[in-house]
């Protein structure tokens, strides 16, 4: 656009136009642009009350004739004989020849200066040439024109740069201004701004969240403190450590028994108590949910810790006196418990599955040592071993190993073990012994025709424990269900409380024909499977021994 404001055509300014009458800076007429040195012809005004069919020349052929120098000129001045030239001033113009009159631009501005000399400044004529399109004026810009509007006040910044959308990221229309899109577009910047801005909150947020939430997590696990319990704990549990347990394992089995809340916990509670050091293996009776400290200080309790060691094979009669013994009550006073309380002290259901059984709780009383405080109850010491009782015997599955050896019951099998236990000197014999038991069990045994045969269960129908049993025809006289000399098979039940290593003996037994065995020393046990053979080993010990032949 020129600096008025218009086009490059060549149309005059008419009362319609915006700017007509506009006296200019200097009080006068605007003055027109000069392009190339010419002029431009103006249009003919067009008056509205009257209709042309044609183009300037009222012809139907619409076209300007041109004069000698190129210019276009009209037929007739639409000015001529107004009494008023299309600037304002009266006189108008004069229509002359078309030979005779100058060119338009030379005419008018000789009029202008003649009219108004002190308004109008001169300007430097140009020679007449061949008329030229007018070339584009070089860039001016808009702030400098004193016709420019004024710039709309900018509205002041409210977001910080890093969340301000970039205009040019969302071009508007090409044809319009870059102040009327911000206009426009200001809200929906606004509001595209803020979503930004929270999504970048959120993202964050989030990512601060994730990194805290693993650190925290990455801290515990390797600086941080063991997640521990508070307090001294309630109720009551039994848990056993086993022989050869460090006190890593010993934090694994009491967490795994919910007395404390981790491993970790009771190894620093171990770090920082000197003692920890005395702990030993057994069974312990704790509460749940203690903290790992007050776990640590009541197993090296010498009033709470294990005080009461069953030994492997001890009778339920001599088990009794023991506790008897612990907590300083009158002989008999927990016999009279376990015989009259004995529904309550949590036996299986295979227990006593004949009735004719001499001790219900034979075989139950689990081996082991156990915490019993001063102030403790013979019941609740007997529920702790029954206890600890049913946990290994579920561990080693008795009922099903029974079905496997064709036993009637998970009891006949506990009952081997503990003949395995009475019989068997050492244990690394275990196996061997537990397979004599099976064989003169068999009802094809021709050595000793299904008779166990053992001093072992004569020794406890009689409450007693002697080598000397007497001869074989008085044993065949002794009339107890217990006499495996007497009747075939198994006892009514076992004769003793069997260890582990029984019980996974009467479970595995070694392979072997053995009927017979005798021990010899600690390191040799000779195993025979024929009497004969039997014979010439029981010389060899009494000769080792020291003994005459019998």
């Amino acid at each position: 656009m020129t600096e008025y404001g218009r086009g490059y055509g060549s149309e005059p300014w008419h009362p319609e136009d915006p700017l007509y009458g506009d006296q200019g800076p200097y009080g006068g007429q605007a003055q027109q642009p000069q392009w190339g040195g010419q002029q431009p012809a103006p249009q003919q005004y067009r008056d509205p009350q009257q209709q042309y069919n044609g183009g300037w020349d009222g012809s139907q052929t619409g076209q300007l004739p041109y004069d000698p120098y190129g210019q276009p000129q009209p037929q007739a001045d639409p000015y001529a004989g107004a009494g008023q030239d299309p600037y304002g001033h009266q006189g108008g113009y004069q229509q002359q020849p078309h030979h005779q009159q100058e060119p338009y631009h030379q005419q008018h501005m000789q009029q202008q200066v003649a009219q108004h000399p002190q308004q109008m400044a001169p300007q430097q004529q140009y020679p007449p040439h061949q008329y030229e399109q007018p070339v584009e004026p070089p860039y001016e810009d808009p702030a400098d024109d004193w016709r420019a509007e004024p710039e709309p006040p900018r509205e002041p910044e409210t977001e910080h740069a890093f969340f301000a959308d970039d205009e040019d990221d969302h071009p508007g229309p090409d044809d319009e201004p870059r102040e009327r899109r911000g206009k426009r577009n200001g809200k929906k910047n606004k509001r595209r701004s803020g979503t930004t801005c929270l999504v970048a909150t959120l993202v964050f947020a989030g990512a601060v969240g994730a990194v805290g939430y693993f650190g925290y997590d990455f801290f515990m696990a390797h600086f941080g403190s063991a997640p521990d319990y508070e307090g001294e704990g309630s109720g009551a549990v039994q848990v056993d450590i086993p022989d050869g347990s460090l006190i890593s394992d010993m934090g694994e089995i009491l967490a795994k028994n919910g007395v404390i809340k981790s491993a970790g916990a009771f190894t620093e509670a171990a770090g920082d108590n000197k003692k920890s050091g005395t702990l030993q293996p057994g069974t312990y009776s704790l509460r749940k949910h203690m903290s790992a400290a007050s776990a640590m200080d009541l197993m090296l309790d010498p009033k709470s810790r294990n005080g009461l060691t069953i030994r492997e094979g001890l009778r339920a009669k001599d088990v009794y006196a023991l506790i008897d013994k612990k907590l300083k009550l009158k002989a008999g006073t927990t016999k009279n418990v376990a015989e009259h309380d004995v529904k309550n002290l949590g036996l299986p259901s295979w227990a006593d599955d004949n009735g004719k059984i001499k001790d219900p709780l034979e075989g139950f009383l689990y081996p082991s040592t156990y915490s019993v405080g001063e102030k403790a109850k013979p019941a609740a010491v007997l529920k702790q071993m029954v206890a600890r009782a049913s946990q290994v015997y579920e561990k080693y599955d008795l009922e099903g190993n029974a079905r496997k050896l064709n036993l009637r019951s998970p009891l006949q099998l506990l009952t081997v073990a503990s003949l395995t236990q009475a019989e068997g000197k050492y244990k690394h014999d275990f196996v061997k012994v537990a397979r004599v038991v099976y064989n003169r069990l068999k009802p094809d045994n021709t050595e000793t025709y299904g008779l166990l045969d053992f001093d072992s269960t004569v020794n406890y129908a009689k409450s007693r424990s002697t080598l000397d049993t007497g001869s074989v025809d008085d044993l065949r006289h002794f009339n107890d269900p217990y006499n495996t000399y007497k009747f075939k098979g198994l006892p009514p039940g076992p004769i003793g409380n069997p260890g582990e290593v029984a019980i996974n003996s009467a479970i595995h037994p070694a392979t072997g024909n053995w009927y017979y065995f005798v021990s010899i020393s600690p390191e040799k046990t000779l195993f025979a499977a024929t009497n004969e053979e039997h014979e010439r080993n029981r010389r060899i010990y009494l000769k080792e021994h020291g003994k005459a032949e019998q």
